[in-house]
């Protein structure tokens, strides 16, 4: 779960991308919840919630304007991906 409150103009940008590497870089499903309108003067989140999935394919996404989205989660793909390309097996905690 990523909750997250970009501005319009760094979200643009940087909102979906982020969320596609860390899906892959740590090959797991990420929710992102993603606040958004007018908080305070000059200061407007940018929403567009959205499932990623361990790949960094992007399985569902909220329009633009409150909203929610619903995916299911293929555990069997998690398996095939982690199987397939093992980058967590050399991690050090």
């Amino acid at each position: 779960m990523v909750p997250a409150a970009f501005m319009t103009h760094t979200g643009r940008d940087h909102w979906e991308v982020l969320l596609r590497a860390r899906a892959i870089e740590n090959q797991c499903f990420v929710a992102a919840a993603g606040q958004i309108g007018d908080h305070d003067p000059g200061r407007t989140c940018f929403g567009r919630s959205m499932v990623v999935d361990p790949w960094g394919t992007v399985l569902g996404q909220v329009p633009d304007g409150p909203g929610l989205t619903v995916v299911d989660l293929d555990l069997d793909r998690l398996r095939t991906i982690r199987a397939e390309l093992p980058s967590l097996a050399n991690r050090r905690l």
